[in-house]
């Protein structure tokens, strides 16, 4: 799924931006905001509570550090 935008500036200049959008891993990620999880991402794994939930990324806070983390990039959640 496909969200897509266009918006008009001054000069009449169309900017035009898709973004890719999986909202079973957004529905899914909203059902444990609060809780702690494990997200796999290409890149490695996150642990930490889910602060809050975009279209586009996922907050995750885990002690003092804040991880924002692209929905595309997630491969599998877990809850712990």
């Amino acid at each position: 799924m496909y969200y897509e935008e266009e918006r008009n500036q001054q000069q009449e200049e169309t900017v035009k931006y898709s973004v890719l959008y999986d909202p079973f891993v957004v529905q899914t990620l909203q059902s444990v905001t609060g809780a702690n999880v494990v997200i796999q991402t290409c890149q490695g794994s996150v642990r930490g509570k889910v602060a809050d939930v975009k279209p586009d990324h996922v907050v995750i806070q885990q002690d003092d550090s804040t991880f924002f983390i692209r929905i595309q990039q997630i491969i599998w959640i877990m809850p712990t």
